[in-house]
């Protein structure tokens, strides 16, 4: 059995702007509206399908991006560049500093929708 997450929809209070925030930060396109949808495809075919909300709230989700080593030092450079607050945990309690777990690199940072958005060069568990 093959099973492969195929998309995801992101609610956003802008969905073109949010769409765009996060192509610029990962240094990638945003491809043409579909239906109601504003899709940024990541390179291993998953697409974050961003759609406004319906005036409610949105509740926040964390997305993380397992990236290489120098696509990360690419990344958190515009990271910084952007003047964002990023953090070494999920809880955003150590501020402006990137974790090493696992012998790998990673960071968070939120969108303009409050999603925590992480890169990470080693998946959690996969030792040093």
């Amino acid at each position: 059995m093959s099973i492969e997450l195929n998309h995801t929809i992101v609610t956003a209070e802008d969905k073109k702007a949010s769409a765009q925030f996060l192509a610029d930060i990962l240094g990638l396109e945003v491809s043409p509206q579909y239906g109601p949808f504003i899709p940024v495809e990541i390179p291993n075919g998953v697409t974050l399908d961003y759609m406004e909300s319906d005036g409610g709230p949105i509740t926040p989700q964390h997305y993380a991006f397992l990236v290489s080593e120098d696509e990360f030092d690419v990344i958190f450079g515009r990271i910084k560049a952007a003047g964002l607050t990023y953090w070494a945990d999920p809880h955003h309690t150590v501020v402006n500093e990137i974790n090493t777990n696992d012998g790998g690199r990673g960071t968070y940072w939120d969108d303009p929708n409050g999603h925590s958005l992480e890169i990470l060069t080693k998946p959690y568990g996969s030792g040093s």
